[in-house]
């Protein structure tokens, strides 16, 4: 296009005649836009969401997790499209789903696990989503494993943000030997480090891995297995410091000396405190992917596209990767990433490791039989 062709298709633009995204069509802008928002992203405005500051709103509410997030990240998002994040926290999936159940959440963007997806999808509480306004989701990048269950009916729900493992955390300079099995975790929780150890409040992991000390299925919906469960949770309750999934507070000032921990926590504390270390149960555990979603009561239904479209920025998501300590599992975030992180076998653990992992079970999340038992530990 010279230069009297463009100058004539920016007036229609000015005036009206055409629109924006016809304007950046004809001149190319468009996909110079894309170019340069993949390869530096900090260096454009707005528009490289494909929306002109202002215009998608002043705010985006975002349900997620601890630690999950690069604040800088978060900026960046407001300050080039005028949206600011208003960020609410969750320790489990069964709190996010009785949110959404009870109506007027008030989130944008919400961030679940794998096994949960389904379960949303079948209670009408998330549409699928218009993959024409991510345009920075490539489902090629993936594994299948990791973005599967984002999938239901063949029309995707959730597009994937991470995935990671949970294991324990322990202060090595506090507890001697190198602990590496749930049945050592739950052996020093009621012994050496009693009044130490917090677990999650997380029917899926609290229940999941004290089944697997005993050898169970993590996702286990036995009877028999589920009564050593809780006899095991209710012996050690009296021992526990706390029950709480936000642990990093209180593993950093060391009130607590071991905690169930998920891989980006893993990571960060022991980037902080080398002391901390990380390992998985040798029993196994659980593997895990978390997606972004949006709610179907959605309010700022352009702000949550706009969002999840720029954490997909390999650019923006290989500095979300940095700071939280989870894998992406995008293969493009990968080949930016300091070799470093790529041999963490926090982040990334040998496939031998990885085998004995379990995914988590839909019928995990709205099991009253699980539900009740997590009730009576914690009041116990």
């Amino acid at each position: 296009m010279d230069k009297k062709d463009f100058i004539k298709t920016m007036r229609s633009w000015q005036n009206g005649s055409i629109t924006r995204r016809d304007f950046l069509g004809r001149t190319g802008l468009g996909v110079a836009a894309a170019v340069v928002a993949t390869n530096m992203p900090g260096i454009l405005t707005s528009q490289a969401f494909g929306a002109d500051k202002g215009s998608i709103g002043d705010r985006v509410a975002i349900a997620t997790w601890p630690n999950y997030h690069n604040p800088a990240n978060l900026e960046a998002f407001a300050s080039q499209t005028g949206a600011k994040v208003q960020m609410s926290v969750f320790g489990s999936n069964e709190e996010m789903l009785a949110k959404l159940q009870a109506g007027g959440s008030g989130w944008d963007v919400f961030v679940p696990t794998n096994y949960t997806i389904s379960t949303y999808v079948e209670l009408g509480l998330i549409e699928p989503l218009d993959l024409t306004r991510l345009s920075n989701f490539d489902p090629n990048a993936y594994e299948k494993r990791f973005m599967e269950q984002g999938i239901v009916n063949g029309k995707v729900y959730a597009v994937p943000k991470n995935w990671g493992t949970t294991g324990f955390v322990y202060d090595s300079k506090k507890i001697a030997g190198k602990p590496a099995s749930w049945k050592e975790f739950w052996d020093l929780a009621k012994g050496p480090a009693t009044g130490r150890v917090m677990v999650h409040d997380y029917q899926l992991t609290a229940i999941g891995n004290a089944l697997k000390s005993f050898g169970y299925s993590f996702n286990s919906l036995d009877e028999k297995e589920l009564a050593d469960a809780e006899k095991l949770l209710i012996e050690v309750k009296p021992h526990l410091f706390a029950i709480n999934s936000d642990y990093q507070p209180s593993m950093r000032s060391g009130d607590a000396w071991m905690s169930m921990c998920w891989t980006g926590d893993g990571s960060q504390l022991h980037r902080d405190l080398p002391n901390l270390e990380f390992t998985l149960g040798k029993e196994g555990g659980e593997l895990w992917s978390d997606f972004f979603a949006i709610p179907k009561d959605a309010e700022h239904r352009d702000a949550a596209y706009a969002f999840i479209n720029f954490l997909l920025n390999p650019q923006v998501n290989k500095l979300e990767v940095e700071a939280h300590g989870y894998p992406s599992g995008d293969k493009r975030v990968d080949a930016l990433l300091p070799k470093a992180m790529l041999n963490d076998p926090i982040m990334y653990p040998a496939a031998e490791l990885l085998s004995t992992l379990e995914f988590g079970a839909a019928a995990t999340l709205t099991s009253p039989v699980r539900a009740e038992l997590m009730a009576r530990f914690k009041a116990a």
